[in-house]
């Protein structure tokens, strides 16, 4: 079995897989306090949770865009597993060519998403990760990677107008029924949520403008959702016609595969 593990900003996520199947996923906060020895129970309870020794665990692979945690990850594992965990980096094989002014710049978790869906749907494709950051990475028919926009996450923004407001209140995140509101809340889950809907959309048409003027064929382009918010504002989009929430993890896996070859 593979454990993997994507450290983002504000959530972390593990997965455990049998072959090609997935056997589950869990989520838990990205904590910069934590101990290695804290990560060590975590582990032990998500494996007894869902049934598995961690004797069948052979290896481990890591992405994060959180370098300090990183060495806290890589000690619980080597604590609790006895064995090196592979982080995604220099000496790990994407399989896919970076066309980046400075591919080091990349973020892992953009390249995993990426090699994952190119390789589940193959391209052109867009991948709209709806995390703590909302991004957009391309992919062209060849396979090669393109680049991409960030924009700040609607999480972040949503808190960004209760902290910097006197009497703007905090709010849980939906789906709302109309734009003109008759309550402060609501009015202000609407802006956010519609807002975040639009900036999804126009930044999707600019990307397939230009990948059109690149000669790629648009009518065959996929554009997949994952990340935290993407069941809250996938759907109500009018470009985004999949929402896969495994991409990250799957695409860890294919890294693993094609650095360690067996």
């Amino acid at each position: 079995m593979l454990l993997v593990i994507d450290i983002g900003n504000t959530n972390t996520v593990l997965g455990v897989f049998k072959g090609d199947d997935l056997l589950f996923d869990f989520r838990i906060g990205s904590n910069n306090n934590i101990t290695s020895d804290e990560l060590r129970v975590n582990i032990n309870e998500l494996l007894l949770l869902n049934k598995i020794n961690k004797h069948d665990i052979k290896d481990v692979i890591i992405s994060s865009v959180v370098p300090n945690l990183v060495y806290t990850w890589e000690s619980a594992i080597k604590k609790f597993f006895g064995k090196k965990a592979l982080v995604v980096g220099e000496g790990t094989k994407s399989g896919m060519e970076i066309k980046y002014d400075n591919p080091k710049e990349v973020g892992s978790d953009r390249i995993v998403n990426s090699v994952a869906a190119y390789n589940k749907y193959g391209g052109p494709l867009i991948v709209v990760d709806l995390g703590t950051a909302t991004t957009f990475d391309v992919i062209n028919s060849k396979g090669q990677y393109l680049g991409g926009t960030i924009a700040p996450g609607i999480k972040i923004s949503s808190e960004a107008l209760f902290l910097k407001t006197a009497k703007l209140p905090k709010i849980e995140l939906q789906i709302p029924e109309k734009a003109i509101e008759k309550n402060t809340p609501a009015s202000m889950n609407a802006g956010i949520v519609y807002g975040y809907i639009g900036l999804l959309d126009y930044i999707i048409d600019k990307i397939k403008e230009e990948l059109e003027e690149q000669g790629e064929d648009i009518n065959k382009l996929n554009v997949i959702s994952t990340g935290g918010y993407s069941s809250l504002l996938a759907n109500s989009t009018k470009n985004i016609n999949i929402v896969d929430r495994d991409i990250t993890l799957e695409g860890l896996k294919l890294i693993y595969e094609r650095t360690i070859k067996k």
